[in-house]
């Protein structure tokens, strides 16, 4: 055996090691930041308090945020999926390290699970697609991609990880040759990342809609077809019995609900239908599958038409002054040159090699049907960039396949040239081309700095120094209370101080956000009676935070640019915080 068959015979413990390296890097990197339990994101903060409120003892099925608008809490469209390995690694970890760091190391450690998933998902596509010897092309692309590598990067303890690790196995699934095995792996990951949240629904969509074509083009496939079905159904229906919480017992649209479950449930049983009915002709399949897509159209349409528009529910005043300005929701060209390049260099190179895969693989009917499978899920990723910056993980996800068909299309060329020096330089240049590890680099290349005004200094040094736990330690000194403060700051607080809040950036709890927005949005008078409606304690504000930039350009004469500008009214006296500190906070006279 030579070196070369030995390094893919042994594939699964490299990947691992992989992993394991990357794994260290990432906590290299992130060393500070776990030190200082930086959870950076509004949902890192807020999923760390519904681990801790599970292990406290709050219901498996009551997923409300009661820190935040006590007493009845806030209604959560989450799952406890993402919270079993944070609350597992904590529960190994205590007994030798103690609660507090054993916290830290969870929200470190539960991040990079989803990571090795992914891994293995693009090293086993990779083998199916390419060649038993690429396998290590798709991982290690898929470090490359800043977006997606970020949302596996310790202290991310959002669900979005675990969302793309499932669109990670749907991939490896629609390149599985085995035809049962294939169906049942897409079906389980589907029903899996629906029992997690929505967000990835188009993607899978998509893989489900490939299969079915499969299925069209090929009677062949119809366990493929059957499989996925039976594994559908079923698992979305274990997903909603054993996941869904007390609020998604109603027929809500942003989660996995009565309303999902019934549209999959309808969607196994047609796929299932199908793959039995012996239809021999290419043409009778396609008129059988249009049927059958049009009775689980018309059902969603007529069962559930209040969940054909935005799945948020938003009301037009809360989309107007919220969700409208979340930079994520903004297209990719708003957000500059460099961002840009860093974000759609590895999408644009895999939809090249989709291409370039699909004609390479024309006269191989199965080939070419696993790569259009598999393209299509990456050319809507790369579309929704224009509309929402968010897609940015899954596009980049996405898109390793096809840049690790470019890139083993080249390293094979390169392979079998004469000169040393052009096989060893062409691939890793082509490596370096086609993971777009140098996307960064290049961006510098046409997009220049913006000069940092005194204005932009401010907004930094407040984004950065407000979270801190140093910089809350003197708020969690005061007495337990109720606290006005901004939206965004809501889940930080509750989570490093004994403090409760009013609101965070979820859009089932509009009154909530509404409240905060309106307090320091509208004039005093109209703050006061907001106060002392919900029985809040203090007022708490950050200058210069993001967040309170809006309430200052849409207001300026509004209650926080009154705060700002140190014009308190006789209702709040001032709480004396350190010199340093860069917050304000009052305590409500009663």
């Amino acid at each position: 055996m030579n070196l070369a068959d030995a390094f893919q015979r042994h594939w699964r413990p490299l990947v691992l090691l992989f992993w394991v390296c990357t794994a260290v890097y990432l906590v290299w990197e992130r060393w500070g930041g776990i030190h200082g339990f930086a959870l950076g994101d509004t949902d890192d903060n807020l999923r760390i308090m519904q681990v801790r409120a599970l292990l406290e003892g709050q219901g498996w099925y009551d997923l409300r945020q009661y820190r935040l608008s006590p007493p009845e809490g806030l209604n959560m469209h989450w799952s406890r999926i993402p919270d079993l390995p944070i609350a597992g690694l904590y529960l190994v970890l205590k007994p030798f390290f103690g609660g507090m760091i054993a916290e830290r190391w969870a929200v470190a450690i539960a991040p990079m699970l989803p990571l090795l998933v992914a891994l293995f998902a693009m090293a086993l596509t990779a083998r199916r697609l390419l060649s038993p010897y690429a396998f290590w092309l798709g991982p290690t692309i898929l470090v490359c991609g800043g977006s997606v590598r970020a949302m596996f990067a310790p202290l991310r303890i959002d669900h979005h990880n675990w969302q793309l690790a499932m669109v990670a196995v749907v991939v490896a699934g629609l390149a599985d040759p085995n035809r049962k095995r294939g169906g049942i792996t897409v079906g389980v990951a589907t029903a899996l990342s629906l029992a997690i949240g929505l967000e990835m629904l188009l993607y899978l969509a998509i893989a489900g809609a490939a299969i079915g074509l499969r299925w069209v083009i090929d009677r062949e496939e119809a366990p493929r077809l059957g499989a996925y079905g039976i594994s559908l159904a079923g698992g979305t229906a274990f997903g909603f019995l054993v996941f869904s919480s007390e609020a998604n017992r109603l027929p809500v649209c942003d989660a996995l609900s009565p309303v999902w479950l019934s549209v999959m449930l309808l969607a196994g049983v047609v796929a299932v239908v199908l793959a039995w009915l012996r239809l021999e002709s290419p043409w009778l399949r396609l008129a059988g599958g249009a049927v059958g897509g049009a009775l689980l159209a018309g059902f969603y349409a007529l069962a559930w038409p209040n969940c054909l528009g935005r799945l948020e529910g938003v009301p037009p005043e809360l989309a107007e002054m919220w969700l409208n300005n979340v930079r994520e929701a903004m297209p990719l060209y708003r957000h500059g040159t460099t961002t840009t390049i860093a974000i759609a260099t590895l999408p644009a190179i895999g939809l090249i090699g989709y291409l370039v895969m699909l004609w390479r693989s024309r006269r191989e009917t199965d080939q070419l049907v696993r790569w259009a499978s598999i393209g299509a899920m990456a050319a809507l990723a790369a579309a929704l960039l224009l509309w929402q910056t968010r897609a940015a993980a899954a596009s980049q996800l996405l898109a390793v396949t096809g840049a690790a068909g470019l890139g083993w299309t080249l390293i094979i060329w390169f392979h079998a040239r004469a000169n040393m020096l052009v096989r060893v330089g062409g691939i890793v240049g082509a490596f370096l081309v086609v993971s777009g590890a140098l996307s960064g680099q290049a961006a510098g290349w046409f997009d220049k700095p913006e000069p940092m005004t005194p204005a932009r200094q401010a907004i930094n040094r407040a984004n950065n120094s407000c979270p801190t736990p140093a910089a809350l330690r003197p708020v969690a000194q005061q007495p337990k209370g109720y606290v006005l403060t901004f939206n965004d700051l809501g889940p930080r607080l509750v989570t490093l101080t004994h403090h409760d809040a009013i609101s965070g950036p979820y859009h089932r709890n509009h009154q909530a956000i509404l409240d905060v927005m309106r307090a320091f949005r509208g004039d005093e008078a109209n703050a006061h009676a907001i106060v002392e409606r919900r029985g809040i304690d203090y007022v708490l504000i950050c200058p210069n935070m993001s967040e309170s930039t809006i309430y200052r350009s849409a207001a300026p004469n509004g209650f926080y640019s009154q705060l700002s500008r140190g014009r308190v009214p006789a209702w709040l006296d001032p709480i004396s915080l350190p010199a340093n500190s860069p917050y304000r906070m009052w305590r409500v006279r009663r």
